[in-house]
């Protein structure tokens, strides 16, 4: 990857739906060699897809917190039943495999601090091979890799 390429995924990453011509325009290219390397950093996987950015509270996911997790033991088997039964939540919106303590790390989604403290109770902690869960939420973001805008 070049300055060029650099700043195609600069500008694509601050507003996916820029029109090409704007966007060969802020890279200081012309239209047709700059949608030719769209397409290349499309096909090397560069750009791996394009997505829409959904205000969490709006669809009722304003609170966000930070899950930890220690298993019982390191087998394969308690491993893969842990991670299929939390990856099926759709409160989960991501998580970790972590080398060392804690073994998982997840990033959760519900409507607000109520709402966590029921699925953490009614879900969460039931969860197959699962001996420690801690739980931390954000004071403040200081710094998110999605710009504001």
């Amino acid at each position: 990857m070049d300055a060029i390429d650099r700043a195609i995924v600069s500008q694509l990453t601050r507003n996916a739906q820029i029109s090409n011509t704007e966007l060969a325009e802020r890279v200081g290219l012309s239209p047709s060699p700059c949608l030719r390397r769209v397409r290349r950093l499309e096909q090397d996987g560069v750009i791996l897809g394009y997505h829409a950015r959904i205000a969490p509270k709006a669809i009722g996911q304003g609170f966000e917190v930070f899950a930890q997790f220690e298993l019982d033991n390191q087998r394969q088997e308690t491993i893969e039943r842990f991670e299929s039964a939390l990856i099926e939540f759709p409160e989960v919106i991501e998580a970790h495999r972590m080398f060392g303590s804690p073994d998982v790390v997840a990033t959760i989604r519900v409507a607000d601090i109520e709402g966590y403290e029921r699925f953490a109770t009614e879900k969460l902690r039931t969860l197959p091979g699962l001996t420690r869960m801690s739980s931390r939420f954000s004071m403040k973001v200081l710094k998110s890799r999605y710009p504001e805008g």
